[in-house]
């Protein structure tokens, strides 16, 4: 699969950290979608967030196909990098993903018996966290990966610091120690597949500073 990541005008179809859907131009190392159409015959968003229970984040390139971003079929999403994606609410795809949809399946809390339980279960916590009940927890017990909010910003949790994301890349982690508490925007199962030992795909070489 490989699909035209710029078209003529940047399409809403950038997914930050939080799950909302922005029009920019910075192109993404994953992309990804929630079941089915969003889109209207004019390129532009409905009112639509999700057709099914089924989120999920997939390679850019898969077997040779090829797609037109936001045409006939599914509604294409785009991420940074794999824990933007996670934090969203999505999760590894089955089919060109499926070794790490495996081992994230393993790491699971309840050992769900299929991806259609592991759905459901992640649903419930994405209406939880859009309804804006996060969770807090202390920086130094969440795993790599994960992601919390911080004065409205998301960062990354990642070697022990919390690096500030933005669409380009990463920018310098907050001036925080492990023992105090953010927001949690990543849903508890998957913080817990994430220390359960599920390693995420970083994609290319973040931009960072120190």
């Amino acid at each position: 699969m490989t699909v035209d990541r710029n078209p003529p005008r940047p399409l809403q179809n950038r997914v930050d950290p939080f799950g909302e859907f922005r029009a920019v131009a910075a192109r993404g190392a994953f992309m990804g979608n929630r079941g089915g159409r969003l889109h209207e015959p004019d390129r532009t968003l409905g009112p639509r967030r999700w057709t099914s229970k089924r989120w999920i984040v997939c390679v850019c390139a898969f077997r040779g196909r090829r797609r037109a971003v936001w045409g006939e079929g599914y509604t294409e999403l785009f991420f940074l990098d794999e824990p933007a994606a996670l934090a969203a609410g999505h999760r590894p795809c089955f089919e060109c993903r499926r070794e790490a949809a495996r081992a994230f399946l393993a790491g699971f809390p309840g050992a769900p018996a299929n991806a259609g339980a592991m759905d459901a279960v992640l649903h419930r916590e994405r209406l939880d966290g859009r309804r804006k009940r996060l969770g807090r927890a202390l920086l130094a017990a969440l795993p790599d990966g994960a992601f919390v909010a911080i004065a409205g910003r998301a960062y990354a949790v990642r070697g022990g610091k919390a690096w500030l994301w933005s669409f380009a890349g990463y920018g310098a982690p907050a001036d925080l120690d492990g023992d105090d508490e953010a927001d949690v925007l990543t849903p508890p199962s998957t913080v817990a597949a994430l220390a359960a030992g599920y390693r995420v795909d970083w994609g290319p070489a973040p931009k960072t500073s120190t």
